[in-house]
């Protein structure tokens, strides 16, 4: 059978090297070495890793590039983050959000993202970050899925219209239910916004993601009640807790208990390392500060599928980000201080598999029958593409590339040197 595309001598995520990848009616049809069969056009991936896209399971669009409208944060605080959004929602328009966010996909897909998860604030009675996002989706359809999921940002019951609000971006088409319990009033009313959340997410067959104990408070406890409902209302595997960043506060042997808790309900965790060592530790103004990351190595050793997120790309939280997932996956492994090979693959794997886990991907991954998307990395392996934040060099979408970035080369002129030395070097090279 002739291929339409062969990716030769790929090095994979998972340890192989020296493999074909061939493609066939916009599917992956064989993973081999030498695969001998002809085709219309080659890639010759020699010493590159070769990944299935970034999937980026924690986002805000419709905030997104917003830096500086109205005004910056000059705290860099998470509460006036929040504020700030509230000064700049009233001016917002369809046409501008929806703008701001296709720019940020053109950014995400040459960066070799194809999966994104955005929470859409319902707080809005106008609701214009849901209608934008939604005729986003519908644009960005051919090279970028974009999961939407219903967030009321100020509170679902502290709001006075979040209730109505998030019921209505349902109907209109959004496909995960959030929330914010800690938000809320009291530790009483985030708690049943948990379970009324749960709920109608089960009622309606939609999946959950809910920003929990984004704070320092070691009394910060909502995952606790979103494991009860999950087991519950039997919604097990389909429901996020996205942040958890107070859980490292807490005290150790209560920990001992939740963490067999979150495996056993089969919740996903998604912390989001370069917003929160931003936003975390900084409303207290003394020391020790929290860096902002949940217990990540303990979560995976019990099983619990994580993901790391962008979460905010220059906006009213966070003034920098690129679209990044490398440099997502290196701050991530630098706060939990994963740095061992078998650590830094799950690192790689919780920019990757993972979230597509979460986001229930369809035809995701490097296996025959999966979709054929992938994308060429100037690295050998995931350490190297995360230490380097390494190049994207091709970005292929169902067969298809959509994304091309020559190759990074820095010549030398030194004196006593050769003329034009390029800075080379692999570990294991004799020193």
């Amino acid at each position: 059978m002739a291929m339409d595309l062969i990716v030769r001598n790929a090095n994979l995520p998972d340890g192989r090297v020296g493999v074909d990848i061939g493609v066939k009616d916009a599917r992956i049809a064989a993973v081999e070495p030498e695969l001998k069969v002809e085709t219309n056009q080659e890639i010759d991936a020699t010493d590159r890793l070769v990944s299935p896209p970034f999937v980026d399971a924690h986002f805000h669009m419709d905030a997104t590039l917003s830096r500086g409208l109205p005004r910056v944060n000059e705290s860099g605080t998470l509460f006036e983050g929040i504020q700030l959004w509230e000064e700049l929602k009233p001016r917002l328009t369809p046409e501008a959000v929806a703008e701001r966010a296709m720019a940020y996909c053109d950014m995400a897909v040459a960066q070799g993202i194809q999966a994104i998860r955005s929470h859409v604030d319902v707080c809005d009675d106008r609701l214009v970050g849901v209608e934008a996002l939604l005729e986003v989706k519908r644009q960005v359809a051919p090279y970028l899925d974009l999961q939407l999921i219903a967030f009321p940002q100020l509170g679902y019951y502290r709001y006075p219209n979040a209730v109505e609000n998030l019921k209505r971006a349902l109907d209109m088409g959004l496909e995960v239910v959030g929330g914010i319990p800690q938000y809320e009033r009291t530790k009483a009313d985030g708690d049943a916004s948990v379970t009324e959340l749960c709920e109608i997410a089960a009622q309606r067959g939609l999946l959950v993601d809910i920003h929990c104990d984004e704070d320092d408070d070691p009394m910060s406890r909502h995952i606790e009640t979103l494991c009860k409902e999950v087991l519950r209302l039997g919604l097990q595997g389909r429901v996020s807790g996205s942040h958890l960043t107070s859980m490292p506060m807490m005290d150790n042997y209560y920990v001992s208990k939740l963490i067999p808790l979150i495996a056993e309900s089969e919740i996903n965790v998604i912390p989001n390392p370069l917003t929160n060592i931003a936003v975390c530790g900084t409303n207290k103004g003394s020391y020790p500060k929290w860096r902002g990351i949940t217990r990540v190595p303990e979560l995976m050793a019990a099983g619990v599928n994580i993901a790391f997120g962008q979460d905010c790309v220059m906006d009213p939280w966070y003034a920098y980000g690129s679209a990044d997932m490398l440099e997502v996956a290196h701050m991530g492994s630098h706060l939990t201080m994963m740095f061992g090979l078998d650590q830094v693959r799950a690192c790689f794997d919780a920019i990757t598999v993972n979230p597509a886990k979460i986001l229930q991907l369809e035809g995701y991954g490097l296996e025959p029958g999966c979709h054929a998307d992938m994308v060429v990395f100037q690295a050998a392996d995931p350490l190297e593409a995360i230490r380097l934040r390494a190049r994207r060099l091709m970005v292929i979408r169902r067969g298809e590339i959509v994304a091309r970035t020559a190759p990074t080369v820095t010549e030398l002129s030194l004196p006593g040197r050769p003329d034009s030395l390029e800075l080379t070097y692999k570990p294991g090279q004799p020193g």
